[in-house]
């Protein structure tokens, strides 16, 4: 089975091997078995159920919340030659009795509904009356009623187990904590399922979080070096969406405005655009996102404190789904947090349902105010551990300055408690710098021990302490007394000497070497000064493509198959055809117009470069890693292994001299291709023994070398 399905990974869909654990889902579902699959963003969960869709008999249901994600999925599949079909309310009657006709008929492999449409009875019918070979459950974190992303209907879908007793069901999501993954499988009766938990890291996402100061002049400082990338913007209130998209408009970048206050066809009308355009930035509240599938999407900038770590990893997973560096953004303050919990505490729900609530924001805050990696922080919320440092997050990348808060705190704390616990940062901070304001004076303040205390500080680290004493819950807004600060029983021991506390220095504002993205290229750096006609070329190609196909560029291909084309320089359509997501229904259509760029375009070199395999061997002679020697030759690592595997063949290097690997390690996969006599096997027909051990590039190099073995 894993054969065949390794055949369609690479003629439908123009991989070369499955990652992570995508080939044990795939061989779990398509052998009949149920299974509940949690998969980050851009991971690859599509194809869990794409693959057994094409592998099992009869057809494979779909369940999605989003028309629009329907529309994508569906465009996407169609491409590439799939029978596929979405039935949803945008569609005619007459378009609906088509696609019952087709269905009954068993001219389509996979139908995308929506859980409401789903669940009525009169459809159910029907669907008894189809051979049914598996139900994929999309965005199953929908069923949560704890989740951000509640979707009472999904409380429905249980039934298909009763309904369905012999019909494979596989689950998935992106972001579940283990209380929704148990509401999963109870809501879902998925018992008998198979869980596969893929690890949260998101890698090419460099994660920033600044102190919200000046936020549009902060925002504009991060925009400016991503003029012409694609991106989202997200603010907590529809008013402030309008103001920062106009805004935003008026300082030279495209941006739309999305919210649930606008009407459903203008919503539309702008994820249409921004799914189809180049470039557009999206302002949004949280109603915008959930399955959107562009995987071009370069940064996620938050102007407004996220609820929750859950909302946090989620919005921001939606950049950088191509796996090209990407990232997330956001600036936050004090403001945040009263806004937050002001509204929590006007939501519905009881207290149990906010006492939840009031705990996520709490986390969220803790990983604004972290000193130590980010990425090790947000993972272990979501109970994962990662060894050492990311090396690839703001507080990484440039350290974080702590210092000793001791006294400062007690000041601030003695203040709030002097003054009443009924005043606000503004006032207090008044208060510890002894201003002489009507308000001071009207109260009788200026006879407060505190008054004056704090004249060595600057009014904005006052503000800082403030902020950061409240994330760290020596100090809660009374939400009642209009956003006043009171003390909790957490500063007793600070109050009385009985602790220290050390705080991170908020760092000063700095416009240096892409400062905001801490050294992550946003994808209009990912191609150097001499390729940039070439790219543009390719990109104007896919344009035109996608505006004759009507559907979006990334569905032609998306931004990292071009820009493998570019660095890989195929000369003929059996190079195309190995370049990373050219299948051969893509080969056909588009290889040799792509190819017909590539060649004469008067920016191509007629040529690949001559001297790349010989610096190639230079570097691995001198102890460069694959990746080292990547990131020097800038081209991809699947590059490297395959000019490595090159070299071994023609014996201007050996194996112990392009790869270090451990020596049980080496034999193990030496022994695989050795198992029979005769021809070496494939690396297909291993790949899979080795997934998540070595790179499939290190089976193609020790292939070379048995082989030169051989034939010596």
């Amino acid at each position: 089975m894993l054969d065949q399905a390794q055949r369609i990974l690479k003629d439908v869909f123009g991989y070369d091997a499955f990652r992570g654990n995508q080939a044990r889902i795939i061989e779990r579902v398509a052998g009949g078995g149920d299974a509940l699959v949690l998969m980050p963003t851009g991971g690859g969960k599509s194809l869990c159920f794409q693959v057994p869709a094409l592998l099992r008999e009869g057809l494979t249901v779909v369940v999605s919340p989003l028309i629009a994600l329907m529309e994508d999925q569906v465009a996407t599949l169609d491409e590439l030659g799939v029978p596929v079909a979405a039935l949803n309310s945008s569609l005619s009657p007459e378009a609906q009795r088509d696609i019952a006709a087709r269905l009954e008929r068993g001219e389509i492999k996979l139908l995308y509904l929506a859980p409401e449409r789903l669940v009525q009875p009169r459809m159910l019918a029907f669907l008894q009356r189809l051979n049914i070979g598996l139900f994929a459950i999309d965005e199953a974190h929908c069923v949560s009623q704890w989740g951000h992303d509640f979707r009472p209907e999904y409380l429905q879908l249980g039934q298909l187990a009763e309904l369905f007793p012999d019909v494979p069901r596989i689950a998935l999501t992106a972001t579940a904590d283990m209380r929704t993954r148990e509401e999963m499988i109870q809501r879902l009766h998925l018992q008998n399922a198979e869980q596969f938990l893929s690890s949260f890291d998101r890698p090419n996402i460099f994660y920033r979080i600044v102190p919200k100061e000046q936020p549009r002049k902060q925002l504009l400082g991060f925009l400016s070096e991503r003029r012409g990338d694609a991106g989202i913007v997200y603010c907590l209130s529809r008013k402030k969406v309008e103001e920062v998209a106009e805004f935003l408009s008026g300082q030279g970048f495209p941006a739309l405005p999305y919210h649930a206050g606008l009407s459903n066809e203008l919503r539309a009308f702008h994820q249409k655009r921004f799914l189809n355009e180049e470039g557009l930035i999206m302002v949004a509240t949280i109603a915008f996102g959930m399955g959107i599938d562009k995987p071009n999407v370069r940064f996620v900038a938050h102007l407004d404190l996220p609820k929750s770590l859950e909302a946090y990893y989620q919005e921001t997973g939606r950049a950088g789904r191509d796996g090209l560096p990407a990232d997330a953004w956001m600036a936050y303050g004090l403001q945040d947090v009263l806004l937050l919990r002001q509204m929590m505490q006007n939501s519905e729900g009881d207290e149990r349902h906010k006492r939840i609530e009031r705990h996520k924001l709490e986390a969220m805050l803790a990983l604004c105010e972290e000193t130590r990696c980010r990425r090790q922080a947000l993972l272990a919320y979501f109970d994962e551990q990662m060894a050492n440092p990311c090396g690839h997050c703001d507080n990484c990348v440039d350290g974080v300055e702590t210092w000793d808060a001791t006294e400062p705190a007690r000041q601030a704390l003695s203040a709030i408690y002097r003054s009443g616990q009924r005043y606000g940062v503004g006032h207090l901070v008044d208060i510890l710098l002894g201003k002489d304001t009507e308000k001071v004076r009207s109260l009788g303040h200026q006879h407060l021990a505190v008054f004056g205390i704090g004249k060595a500080r600057a009014e904005d680290e006052w503000r800082t302490l403030f902020r950061q004493l409240v994330a760290r819950g020596f100090a809660d807004v009374d939400l009642e007394g209009f956003g006043s600060l009171r003390l909790t029983e957490a500063c007793r021991p600070l109050l009385r000497g009985e602790e220290t506390l050390a705080l991170r220095r908020d760092p000063k504002p700095q416009r240096s070497k892409s400062s905001s993205s801490g050294g992550a290229s946003p994808a209009s750096q990912l191609v150097r000064a001499e390729e940039r006609q070439m790219w543009e070329a390719l990109r104007t190609l896919r344009r035109k493509l996608a505006e004759e196909h009507a559907v979006p560029p990334y569905v032609i291909f998306p931004d990292a198959t071009l820009l493998e084309m570019l660095r890989s320089q195929p000369r003929s359509l059996s190079d195309m055809a190995q370049v990373s997501g050219v299948g051969a229904r893509k080969l056909e259509r588009y290889g040799q117009a792509f190819l017909d760029v590539l060649t004469d375009s008067p920016a191509a070199p007629a040529t690949p470069p001559a001297d790349l395999r010989h610096e190639l061997v230079s570097l691995a002679r001198a102890g460069m890693t694959p990746a080292q020697i990547a990131r020097q030759l800038d081209c991809t690592e699947k590059n490297v292994y395959s000019l490595l595997a090159e070299a071994i063949t023609a014996q201007q290097l050996s194996l112990e001299e392009a790869l270090d690997l451990p020596e049980a390690l080496l034999a193990d996969v030496q022994d695989a291709f050795l198992e029979e006599d005769g021809e070496l096997p494939p690396v297909a027909a291993i790949a899979e023994r080795f997934a998540g051990r070595v790179p499939q590039g290190v089976l193609y190099c020790v292939r070379a070398a048995l082989q030169a073995e051989l034939e010596a």
